[in-house]
């Protein structure tokens, strides 16, 4: 049902929770121990594995704007706390109830679940919030796609929502390039990354009517053309360092990169070697050591630019172009063996969730507040989830077992990676 589109909107993973509503309501039981245990388990998984899906980028937003967006949400709950107690004083409906209303209305499951153990502690009834979540929860589904619709249709110009997209936009973009700068004539490509602000890769480069793979020693001269990987937010800029963009498109999903040149072929690796697991890219010295240059890194859906510095993770999928010969051993390095992505470590997924669990146990006394407050279920897994996330790599903390298998032959690209990564966990391993 979450796949069914209404005018391009569905509900998506929203719909199991409908489905078991009407499971529910047809007289479906389970054993209320099982189901507590159900209930409690998915929690737990759901919230650590959003952190560990937002835990790469966690404290470099938090950088650009965190206090702001966190102060906004604290306002935002104390304005909803605030209408809950009013609700409860005006309407006499109990306050455990109005806590699930509140969730359900903001769509808020962790803090059902956060809600439910207070309670708990506080020896009040805990399943009343459940019933009245899932009573509210489909306006509130519905209600907030339609608040956002209309705040986009009203408040918000067309100019600055091109504008967002744009600055927002993750994909890496290829442009064509001729070098025409004298600026940089008889630079090499390390020089010039130097001086320039911003950043790229040169993927191919043309000279002569024959084209190769350039080193960062590679010296540039009048007429060269460029293969260059950047964001497109920054082609102006790649336009006035090197002097003429040509008008080829290069982003199409059509285009036979082995085609370019017979000598060159165009191939995906996908990371699965745990040593590889939080080492930069610049590190392996892969284009010196065996000529071949990575100009996009695929994670989790978004395209990375494959600079030096980037930090990889396990189940990252390389773009790499080079000879076949070159190509073949720089699998043996990063591994490609597709099948161990599909093995996930349960090992270190459960350390992780332990850890989280204990840290929510832990009671913090705040003063005025009688009884000790803990993090729970919803607030230790998310918190460290997000610091695994974050760090994780750095540790050589991998998911995935190591598998001492011959790297898979066929193509990378025609697989699709379904298991745990450093940048998140879409637990297909349930």
């Amino acid at each position: 049902m979450g796949k069914i589109h209404i005018m391009g909107i569905s509900l998506g993973v929203t719909f199991v929770f409908f489905a078991g509503i009407l499971a529910g309501h047809l007289g479906l039981s389970i054993d209320p121990q099982m189901l507590n245990y159900a209930e409690s388990f998915g929690l737990v998984i759901f919230v650590y594995s959003l952190g560990l899906q937002v835990g790469p980028g966690f404290f470099s937003s938090f950088r650009k704007g965190g206090m702001q967006l966190n102060i906004l949400s604290i306002l935002l709950i104390a304005l909803g706390t605030i209408l809950a107690v009013a609700c409860h004083l005006t309407t006499g409906v109990s306050l455990p109830d109005m806590v699930g209303i509140l969730c359900g209305a903001t769509t808020n499951t962790p803090a059902l679940g956060a809600a439910q153990q207070t309670l708990q502690q506080m020896g009040l009834p805990s399943r009343s919030p459940a019933l009245s979540c899932a009573v509210t929860y489909p306006l509130g589904v519905l209600g907030v796609i339609i608040a956002v619709l209309l705040i986009r249709k009203i408040f918000v110009r067309k100019e600055d929502l091109n504008e967002g997209e744009k600055d927002h936009a993750n994909k890496t973009y290829i442009a064509e390039f001729q070098v025409f700068n004298p600026g940089i004539y008889g630079k090499s490509i390390k020089d010039i990354a130097h001086i320039s602000s911003t950043k790229f890769v040169i993927s191919r480069l043309w000279r002569d009517n024959k084209v190769s793979i350039p080193t960062s020693e590679k010296i540039l001269q009048k007429g060269d053309h460029l293969l260059v990987i950047t964001s497109e937010k920054d082609v102006e800029a790649m336009t006035v360092l090197f002097g003429e963009q040509e008008s080829k498109d290069w982003n199409k999903e059509d285009i036979d990169w082995n085609a370019i040149d017979s000598q060159l072929i165009s191939q995906r690796i996908i990371v699965t070697r745990p040593e590889i697991n939080g080492k930069k890219l610049g590190s392996l010295r892969l284009r010196n050591h065996y000529g071949i240059n990575i100009s996009r890194v695929y994670r989790a859906g978004v395209q990375l630019l494959a600079t030096s510095e980037l930090v990889l993770q396990m189940g990252d999928r390389l773009t790499v172009v080079g000879e076949a010969a070159a190509i073949q051993n720089v699998e043996k390095v990063l591994g490609n063996a597709v099948k161990s992505l599909k093995e996930p470590n349960l090992v270190a997924v459960f350390i992780g969730i332990i850890l989280g669990l204990a840290l929510g146990a832990i009671p913090f006394t705040i003063p005025g507040i009688s009884a000790p407050v803990k993090l729970g279920l919803a607030g230790g897994p998310i918190i460290v989830g997000i610091l695994i996330g974050t760090f994780g790599p750095r540790l050589h903390m991998v998911y995935i077992h190591h598998s001492k298998r011959k790297p898979h032959a066929s193509r990378a690209w025609s697989f699709h990676v379904s298991g745990l990564s450093g940048t998140g966990c879409r637990c297909s391993f349930l």
